[in-house]
């Protein structure tokens, strides 16, 4: 029987709550595993050493690896090498992307990633084999559901302010978040926006000069509900509540809170753009994502056109069955036993 070691790393920390310990816990859960700690543990002892970590610009695979051991690294995708200018290396940075690059193919016996997208960026940028990179979809958490009617309606309308009618937004608010466009396309299709997750609370706290977040210079907030951080038992609660899920990304790996909003049966809108449209296709409206008025224009249909939404709602429950956690942990089991 192979031993297997997975990184529990990103099941702390700030990673806890983000895809990357998504991923990392669900992937574990639907294996049965528990995670390693895999920095202090004599990689010598397993077959297979899973690595769930990746950042381009930090050091993120041994120098060493034993004769016998299987090195594997689920990279996520490659933002920060696509958009160079908002997420700058350093000098330092760029040195370590270096160093990842040799030990890339040095070390590394076969990548994971999220999306026939990531796979292409991760061969274009790292000169990787493709037949070394493997796409394993992510999937929605079961909590992720339609939910049957109940007094559970008022009582999260009333505890987090929300209006009857609203878009709604979960992530962070990075560059490639798009979230200038999103703002203005809610404003002109005169619906309000209600954006869930830590970062876009926070904002003015934030540096707005750092070239990571001065895209968010000058942006109006007014008619922008900021809830923060929300437990997902509440979460899910809101997605069954919103009139419309809108994904603006310029660019995603995958797109999860995509799937997150068809389990629980609204209709989406996204921006029509690489890896959204490979998990989205069929279940979505798209939209030009540097278009806010085209944006408008779909987040309008999407609320107000009742045959679209009806139709929207039904192809989004069944395109989020093509994805489940089961599937995902089966596909990352034959790629540990591949010779």
């Amino acid at each position: 029987m192979l031993k297997v070691a997975i990184d529990s790393g990103p099941l702390t920390g700030g990673d806890s709550v983000r895809g990357i310990g998504v991923y990392t816990r669900e992937l574990l859960k639907a294996l049965k595993m528990d995670g390693t700690d895999v920095s202090k543990e004599d990689s010598s002892k397993y077959d297979v050493i899973h690595f769930t970590r990746f950042n381009p610009f930090i050091i993120s695979i041994p120098f060493t690896k034993p004769k016998n051991t299987k090195f594997v690294l689920t990279i996520y995708d490659l933002i920060p090498l696509i958009y160079p200018a908002h997420y700058p290396a350093g000098a330092k940075g760029l040195i370590k992307l270096a160093i990842n690059k040799y030990l890339i193919k040095k070390n590394v016996d076969a990548i994971i990633t999220i999306s026939e997208t990531s796979k292409k960026d991760i061969c274009r940028f790292f000169g990787v084999d493709p037949k070394k990179v493997f796409v394993t979809y992510l999937a929605p958490r079961s909590v992720f559901r339609k939910l049957e009617d109940g007094k559970w309606k008022t009582e999260i309308r009333k505890r987090y302010g929300l209006p009857d009618r609203f878009a709604l937004y979960v992530g962070d608010i990075n560059y490639n978040k798009n979230i200038p466009v999103l703002i203005e396309s809610c404003k002109i299709a005169k619906i309000p926006l209600v954006i869930a997750g830590k970062e876009a609370k926070e904002v003015e706290k934030l540096d707005l000069n750092h070239p990571e977040l001065k895209h968010l210079k000058n942006i109006d907030w007014s008619g922008v509900l900021r809830l923060g951080f929300v437990p997902d038992e509440d979460l899910v609660a809101i997605y069954n509540l919103a009139s419309v899920y809108v994904q603006p990304s310029l660019y995603e790996g995958f797109g999860l809170p995509v799937l997150e909003a068809n389990a629980a049966g609204i209709p989406v809108v996204s921006s029509k753009t690489q890896a959204l449209v490979e998990i989205a296709e069929g279940s979505a409206l798209f939209a030009d994502p540097k278009d806010a008025k085209d944006f408008a224009g779909k987040i309008q249909t999407a609320v107000e056109n009742l045959s679209v939404r009806k139709q929207l709602v039904e192809s989004g429950l069944e395109k989020v069955k093509e994805f489940s956690w089961g599937k995902t942990a089966s596909e990352t089991l034959t790629l540990y036993e591949q010779e």
